[in-house]
């Protein structure tokens, strides 16, 4: 299977462990856009609580009813892409853009599943540039915070403002990424804390202790990982 097959396969395998009456985290993404089809033609009885404007478009545009987070009740599975899946199943996520709402809903469910490609599973994190959403307000002042916290970790590299066709990149929350290019993250759970605490980063692309498992497609099927 290429890598698109990979991630259907892998949507699919998760779409089936949803249940009538459940509520579920949409995550975002080429690979969660898969596991939303995926379910939409299960047909069940089940209310969404979509991660972004794209995804709630998708999930709507199949029938998927909608709830907002925090307006009904507790979910009960999240299923959600990543950039890269670490050991333990750390992640790093943000790729698409979402990762505020991504992680709002993650932290919100009583259990998560990541689906993937096999190209993303890797031994150390770090390679896909760590996604830093900050406010756009003195955006310039927090990437030179975020600068001084990166070489804290003998990260060198600068953090880059993402754009698109030459313009920032917005997020839904009306915020800014930063993508920095880590090259190998030694320590995540240090560098999460690290940059959590500069003001004026919302939240960063580091997901640690916060996957049950995952669902990865391979040349072979789709392979279950447990942290």
């Amino acid at each position: 299977m290429d890598a698109d097959a990979q991630k259907r396969a892998a949507g699919e395998a998760a779409a089936a462990l949803v249940q009538d009456g459940m509520v579920v985290g949409l995550g975002t993404g080429s690979t969660a856009a898969w596991f939303v089809r995926a379910l939409a033609a299960r047909g069940l009885d089940i209310v969404g609580v979509p991660t972004s404007k794209a995804t709630a478009e998708l999930a709507a545009s199949l029938g998927i009813r909608l709830g907002e987070l925090g307006e009904t009740r507790a979910i009960d599975l999240t299923v959600d892409g990543a950039d890269e899946i670490g050991p333990g199943l750390a992640l790093i996520k943000g790729g698409g853009g979402a990762l505020l709402r991504e992680k709002l809903v993650w932290e919100a469910s009583r259990s998560c599943v990541v689906i993937a490609d096999a190209a993303k599973q890797v031994k150390t994190l770090g390679k896909f540039a760590l996604p830093v959403e900050v406010t756009a307000f003195g955006h310039k002042t927090v990437q030179a915070r975020i600068c001084d916290v990166l070489a804290e970790f003998e990260i060198g590299i600068a953090p880059m403002l993402r754009r698109r066709d030459g313009e920032p990149v917005t997020t839904d929350g009306g915020n800014l990424i930063y993508d920095a290019a880590c090259g190998t993250i030694a320590e995540p759970a240090a560098l999460a804390a690290a940059l959590k605490s500069v003001t004026g980063v919302v939240d960063h692309g580091l997901f640690l202790d916060l996957a049950d498992r995952a669902l990865v497609g391979t040349p072979d099927g789709v392979v279950e990982l447990e942290p």
